[in-house]
């Protein structure tokens, strides 16, 4: 048996790579003061430990007065007889002779696990080792080391936000479409970096080739595609800009698709109720179904819950909601043009979810009308509310939040009357571009931010479309109102420029940005007018640019405020409303 470490609480592993293994260290010292931390750490005597690969598993014995730490790696020799668990293939002990001779008797630390024993003596060893094994799995990236922007504190920037993404996502705090997003984006990252490496390590040092100079050219594409990557990761890792900047959304909900009419033309009101007196019956018939069902083609049903009552509708359709607490398991999708209601006051009709996973309510439908009824969300890992596309109508509602508020997709359009939001952890209500919003008579407080308005990212994005009259926003911890604008620092010229001694020049024509309605598709910053010409340059000169990454994440993301944002040309209308007690100021701007 192994010590079992892979269980490790965030703050146990948080607290050994701060305290212990890195400190304060920078990039390049991340190798150094690892070494220095298992040498201080790792048992000096001999000890027993299971060499586990994808192939086999075998028990070796450490030998701690020979081991290279150094190089990360442990001199072993193996323990006969011969105990090896293969993974389909054979081998035998003097192929496994054989593979540590090839080897020199060294192996990588991290593909050992010690052979648990009570007197505690090798705790620390196996303590040490998982850190180990954690830390270059799931937090350092090839590419961390070859930031020429070395003078950072590497846990504040690296360690820590990728520590917590990992936990948030093994704690199901993090959509699955959004892990995916982010694994996928590891994965081309470094076959990217890898393409950049090989590249880099072909050039020779002496030659000004022709050849040479097209794989400079080749080289700073695959630069460029690094640091697209890069800066995603960034957005997906920090969690201010991860929903905001990155997140597509549930693919399923994006999938529903709308029922329209039904053939018969027969139009249903869905009542939605567990039980209720016969006053209320009376009280509803006299109100609502009477008005709603005097044509011969109309119809009632009822129903327990609100989903299945929505999940029932087509187009044209009311969902009446009786008071009463209603819990859901699952979101609320509404792909069709109806009218959802409730039959009372906001906090006599409440629906919450507490399950984990999607959105509360997804909105796609042309023209859908929200009423009188108290959205409450626990333990979410999405928004309560999101407009992906069409229209929808808000009144009178009520919206208990949990990470982010309401969302206002590009090309989609709210209009939220005399509602009250408040608890997001993010933005109470998010607006990305082309979107039409209209905010009229509203609460918007106790959140992150009051109001976050994503600005247009590059050419093709239209600025959203806003009203805001009559709105309260207070007691929000930052901003009532916020602009979020990309940094369009240009990150690749210093670097061009060393390669740049003649007048022959060199066009690269992308732009940093993001896409207005999906995940960040960052694209580096124009540079133009750069000279590769080898005749007259240095070979050095040529080839430094390859030979280190550019800095990328030099500038950290950041926020100022403003004194206003009104002359906006954003604001269609802006008038009448009052901010109040917000943590950092009325308005303001956040760089990414």
């Amino acid at each position: 048996d192994t010590f079992q470490t892979s269980h490790l609480l965030f703050y146990e592993r948080f607290k050994a790579y701060q305290d212990y293994m890195l400190g304060d260290c920078k990039p390049s010292e991340v190798k150094t003061f690892t070494v220095d931390y298992l040498e201080k750490v790792l048992e000096p005597c001999d000890w027993l430990a299971l060499w586990s690969t994808d192939v086999f598993d075998v028990l070796v014995e450490v030998r701690p007065t020979v081991t290279h730490i150094s190089d990360l790696k442990a001199c072993v020799r193996l323990v006969l007889p011969l105990q090896c668990e293969t993974k389909g293939c054979e081998l035998t002990e003097d192929a496994m002779k054989s593979l540590l001779e090839a080897t020199q008797h060294k192996v990588p630390l991290q593909q050992l696990q010690v052979v648990y024993e009570e007197s505690g003596d090798f705790d620390q060893t196996a303590l040490a080792l998982e850190h180990l094994r954690f830390f270059y799995k799931h937090i350092w990236r090839q590419w961390d080391e070859e930031d020429e922007d070395d003078d950072f504190d590497y846990f504040v920037r690296c360690v820590e936000p990728r520590l917590r993404l990992y936990y948030d996502m093994l704690e199901d705090r993090v959509p699955a479409g959004l892990i995916a997003e982010y694994q996928s984006l590891l994965e081309k990252c470094s076959q990217c970096f890898q393409q950049f490496s090989v590249l880099r390590s072909s050039l020779s040092t002496d030659s000004d080739s022709e050849l040479d100079n097209v794989s400079m050219v080749e080289g700073l594409k695959l630069c460029d595609q690094v640091e697209t990557f890069k800066r995603k990761l960034h957005i997906i890792e920090n969690p201010l800009l991860r929903y905001v900047l990155a997140y597509k959304g549930n693919a399923r909900q994006q999938c529903v698709q709308s029922r329209g009419p039904r053939e018969s033309g027969v139009k249903v009101v869905h009542v939605v109720t567990a039980s209720c007196s016969s006053i209320q019956l009376q009280s509803l018939l006299s109100a609502r179904l009477m008005p709603l069902c005097s044509s011969e083609d109309a119809e009632i049903q009822f129903h327990r819950e609100p989903v299945s009552a929505v999940d029932s509708c087509h187009q044209g359709d009311v969902v009446i909601v009786l008071p009463g607490i209603y819990s859901v398991n699952r979101s609320i999708s509404i792909p069709d043009s109806i009218t959802v209601e409730g039959f009372g006051f906001p906090d006599e009709v409440v629906i919450e979810k507490k399950t984990k996973g999607d959105s509360f309510v997804e909105s796609t439908g042309a023209d859908v009308r929200l009423s009188n009824i108290k959205f409450i969300q626990h333990d979410a890992i999405e928004g309560i509310l999101c407009v992906r596309q069409g229209t929808l109508n808000m009144e009178n509602c009520v919206l208990q939040c949990e990470t982010t508020g309401v969302i206002v997709r590009t090309s989609a359009r709210l209009t939220m009357n005399m509602c009250d939001l408040y608890g997001s952890k993010g933005a109470g209500v998010e607006i990305y571009p082309g979107s039409v919003c209209s905010l009229v008579g509203n609460g918007i407080h106790h959140c992150k931010d009051g109001i976050l308005i994503k600005d247009f990212a590059d050419e093709l994005d239209v600025m959203p479309s806003i009203t805001m009259e009559n709105n309260v926003v207070h007691n929000n911890e930052g901003y009532g109102v916020i602009l979020v604008k990309p940094n369009n620092a240009k990150q690749c010229s210093g670097s061009v420029a060393k390669m740049s001694t003649t007048s022959s020049s060199l066009a690269t024509s992308t732009t940093t940005t993001l896409t207005s309605s999906s995940s960040a598709g960052l694209q580096p910053e124009p540079v133009a007018n750069n000279s590769i010409d080898g005749d007259t340059a240095s070979s050095t000169g040529q080839k430094w640019p390859l030979s280190r990454q550019l800095s990328r994440n030099k500038e950290m993301s950041c926020s100022r405020a403003v004194e206003d944002l009104m002359d906006h040309q954003i604001f269609v209308s802006i008038q009448g409303n009052q901010f109040k007690r917000n943590g950092m100021g009325d308005f303001g701007t956040f760089f990414y």
